[in-house]
């Protein structure tokens, strides 16, 4: 399948993985149908500009061995399920749990999950600063600007945060919250035209008391 081309970035992927990533486009489109959490005029770009640009974190995760099994992830602001539902069929012995505001998009990748038999993925209606439990990392896509973001996270997070950023990022990078944040183009992984101006962001987090304010 044309759509499924950009897997060859991931050659140890296994027949069941593949196999999750191809159902993915139809399952979404299903419940896009219902329930809109793409655009209408995008889902044809799921790969590429959904599930593949989630993968790009998977890239440079791989390249630092920062995910060694058992490491658990939280996915602030997940939608739809992006980049957690890619990341976590990626990395099967891991354990993620998917947060989002928003109750219908949080039902649509539960519901996604679950047909593609997902068994390390667990997911929460809710406000990152609800959740109470610890994770090694945090990640995001396109949620809100970095500095608030560290500010949520930092609560429950003892390594990093990883995300999914567009555009020039010097201003959202001078807060002190952004500190050692390095930044690395999406195109130092992918060739496609889509990723030319997007990167991905690594902070290193500094985790604070949650009964301090």
């Amino acid at each position: 399948m044309a759509q499924l081309d950009f897997l060859r970035y991931f050659p140890d992927l296994t027949e069941v993985q593949v196999s999750q990533f191809g159902m993915l486009q139809s399952l979404y489109e299903e419940w896009n149908a219902k329930i809109n959490v793409i655009s209408r005029k995008d889902i044809d770009n799921l790969y590429e500009h959904h599930v593949q640009h989630s993968l790009a974190m998977a890239k440079y995760v791989d390249e630092h061995q920062l995910w060694p099994a058992g490491t658990r992830i939280v996915d602030v602001g997940c939608g739809g399920g992006f980049p957690g539902i890619p990341l976590a069929i990626r990395y099967p012995d891991c354990h993620f749990l998917l947060v989002d505001r928003i109750g219908k998009k949080v039902r649509v990748a539960q519901e996604v999950a679950n047909a593609i038999g997902l068994t390390n993925v667990e997911f929460r209606h809710a406000g990152i600063e609800e959740i109470k439990d610890t994770f090694d990392y945090s990640v995001s896509r396109a949620v809100m600007v970095l500095p608030d973001l560290v500010k949520l996270v930092r609560r429950c997070t003892t390594k990093a945060l990883i995300t999914l950023k567009g555009g020039d990022l010097a201003e959202e990078l001078k807060p002190r919250q952004c500190a050692g944040t390095i930044v690395i183009p999406i195109s130092t992984y992918f060739t496609e035209e889509f990723f030319e101006t997007k990167n991905i962001t690594y902070t290193p987090i500094k985790t604070i008391n949650p009964s301090k304010k």
